[in-house]
């Protein structure tokens, strides 16, 4: 009797054990047909690599990973992502052709199943973009500097139209689907036209997700957003002009400021140049003014790059370049970069160039 008592605790704590480990770890299993030269598949979360698997017989593979939370992943064939949300638990199934990648399909996970309702709205984001693309530059083609710009003018504004209405689709989506699913929609926005969109909805999950690693450092550059959002005080900072006089950004309150953010070896700055300077000139006496800030390190070429471009505003720099401190406290990735700021020292707007700023200020100032 002992030794059968003995054996029955030794398969109940096999199926506790079993049971238990089962429920701490995600996995999904599936069938890639026609893969052509791809042999691996890849899994992210984010844009962090997390771990590959070879495919087998009939292309087939398998990922396992022990977890204790759900986590938003994107399975990798070639250039070719597809989201998912693995669960602890569930065992699930994908399967597509990449003859058509854009079909797929997807078994045992709801909020995966989401996911994939999802795709549409973004796949048809992507392919407008990259048709607005290629037909930009296939327009510019012997075109003149300023035919380029308005050009480039136009294609932005198509290009934001269609970007505000994907925006629109991904907060219903977000509201219709309270989970990762909705998480990973409004991850997918674009900073630049979203910003008000993001931020509300870093707030409104503040308190969930809280363990999900993706979704904190969503979290984090939202809030890192949220600073340099319009209707927040622009960050103080100072800096140097030419005769080595110290200004200040708070110096300009009292009007509306343009803050642009240049370099005298940033060509598309040097092209933009004179229309900020016929802008100057127009508004100049109706409480307009421009403060250029230099991401130069060479004096010399600055001070040129001045008197060439006849920019006759105030300039300052720190002359340090991509190692200025303002890189990190405005958030530059690329130059030309700008901050409209108001009297009272608040953003009212960000990045407006050629047709876009000089609409904003017509509209502000006449």
């Amino acid at each position: 009797m002992q030794v059968v008592r003995f054996c029955v605790g030794i398969v109940l704590t096999f199926i506790v054990l079993w049971s238990c480990s089962h429920k701490n770890v995600i996995s999904i299993s599936g069938q890639i047909n026609n893969p052509g030269n791809i042999k691996v598949v890849a899994f992210y979360e984010g844009d962090r690599k997390l771990d590959s698997v070879f495919l087998g017989d009939q292309h087939k593979f398998k990922f396992e990973r022990q977890a204790t939370q759900p986590r938003l992943l994107s399975v990798e064939l070639g250039k070719n992502r597809y989201p998912v949300i693995l669960i602890p638990g569930e065992k699930i199934q994908f399967v597509t052709d990449l003859h058509d990648p854009d079909q797929y399909d997807i078994v045992g996970s709801e909020l995966s199943s989401k996911l994939k309702e999802f795709a549409p709205a973004k796949r048809r984001k992507e392919f407008i973009q990259d048709s607005l693309q290629a037909s930009f530059v296939k327009a510019i083609a012997g075109k003149s500097d300023i035919e380029i710009e308005n050009l480039r003018s136009e294609y932005l504004t198509s290009f934001k139209e269609e970007l505000n209405y994907y925006t629109k689709k991904v907060v219903e989506f977000a509201d219709q689907n309270r989970n990762l699913a909705g998480f990973y929609a409004v991850s997918t926005l674009d900073p630049e036209i979203a910003e008000q969109e993001i931020i509300a909805y870093a707030e409104q999950i503040r308190d969930q997700f809280t363990e999900n690693r993706y979704v904190n450092q969503f979290k984090e550059e939202a809030a890192k957003l949220k600073k340099l959002a319009v209707g927040q005080p622009a960050p103080e900072f100072e800096a140097y002009t030419p005769d080595n006089k110290i200004v200040k950004l708070s110096d300009y309150r009292g009007k509306l400021t343009l803050v642009d953010f240049w370099a005298s070896w940033c060509v598309p700055c040097r092209k933009e140049n004179p229309n900020i300077v016929r802008l100057y000139n127009h508004y100049k006496d109706k409480g307009f003014t421009v403060l250029g800030v230099s991401f130069d390190n060479n004096p010399g070429s600055w001070i040129r790059a001045i008197e060439e471009d006849k920019l006759t505003w105030t300039n300052i720099s720190d002359l340090k370049a991509w190692s200025s401190d303002l890189v990190f406290t405005y958030r530059i990735k690329a130059i030309p970069a700008s901050v409209l700021v108001d009297a009272k020292g608040n953003i009212v707007a960000k990045n407006l160039r050629g047709k876009e700023l000089e609409d904003f200020l017509s509209k502000v100032l006449n």
